[in-house]
């Protein structure tokens, strides 16, 4: 149907369902005006309040930058590089700089976190075992001859003053149910009103809280699922996640950890214990301990 024949009230739901998608695409309202060259016949003020009428949690910080941040400490760990030499051989679309870098990697060697993130092990009612993954698509992979980035659960980054429902709210309207957040038909019930984490794990300086959510058989059709950050979205066996070469850069850094605390979590279950959070440090940061130079907090400061 042509623009001309909806009504007034369509036009505007029509224009607003374009917005959300831009702002979900891009994640922030500066970039989706920039994107469109300063003509989107709107104000910033009232950008936000389409947001906020559609329910769309605000970003928590650019999720490229997550992406290449741990892909290039997943490097610096395996290559066992400087971040000088690490650094020269990033494409011209990486934008972390080097003082970041260093600056991570010192929080890392010092045991520090100072973000916060969340996770989501998301799984068919019943099917326990399968784990939904996607391909990263939010930056370009480090490895040349890759143009994507690698195999991940949905991530990003949380802010400390979200509430957990809202941090696992944002991830599923980034990763896994954008459409549906576009649509305003965001299947929210699978979230529980008290969630709690079943593991913290600590990637490169980022503490991860990571849930696990069912989906019930009509949401598990990988038909249902897509994301401008993630593409390719399937259900995974957990023993092949974790039967994964660590050193294997198909998956995101903290992946395969994230599945081997799903498995513990799922064991105590079973055999009616008590479960309290698991807090582990993530194979990457591991490695970042004893195989890279790094120069002390009180130099870079």
């Amino acid at each position: 149907m042509a623009d001309q024949d909806l009504s007034q009230k369509e036009r505007e739901e029509k224009f607003n369902k374009f917005l959300v998608a831009e702002y979900l695409k891009y994640g922030s309202v500066d970039e989706v005006l920039k994107r469109n060259n300063y003509s989107l016949p709107i104000s910033y003020a009232q950008y936000q309040r389409v947001l906020d009428k559609w329910g769309i949690v605000k970003a928590a910080g650019p999720n490229s930058r997550l992406s290449e941040i741990l892909d290039f400490m997943l490097h610096l760990a395996e290559e066992k590089l400087p971040i000088e030499a690490l650094y020269k051989k990033m494409p011209a679309s990486f934008q972390t700089s080097t003082v970041t870098l260093y600056r991570i990697l010192s929080y890392v060697k010092e045991g520090i976190t100072r973000r916060v993130g969340t996770a989501l092990i998301i799984t068919p009612k019943a099917k326990k075992n399968l784990i939904l993954i996607g391909q990263d698509i939010s930056s370009p992979r480090l490895d040349l001859g890759k143009p994507y980035g690698a195999l991940s659960i949905p991530m990003g980054f949380s802010r400390k003053r979200d509430s957990r429902y809202e941090a696992i709210l944002r991830i599923l309207q980034q990763e896994v149910f954008t459409k549906q957040a576009i649509d305003r038909k965001m299947p929210k019930k699978i979230i529980p009103a008290l969630p709690k984490p079943f593991m913290y794990l600590d990637i490169a300086d980022v503490r991860v809280e990571i849930f696990h959510l069912e989906i019930a058989k009509n949401l598990a059709d990988p038909r249902n699922f897509f994301s401008f950050k993630l593409k390719d979205h399937q259900f995974m066996e957990m023993e092949k996640i974790i039967a994964a070469d660590s050193g294997n850069f198909g998956f995101r850094a903290g992946v395969r950890e994230a599945v081997l605390g799903y498995r513990k979590y799922l064991n105590l279950i079973n055999r009616n214990l008590t479960v309290n959070p698991l807090i582990e440090k993530s194979l990457v940061n591991q490695k970042l301990l004893v195989s890279v130079e790094y120069p002390r907090l009180d130099e870079l400061f």
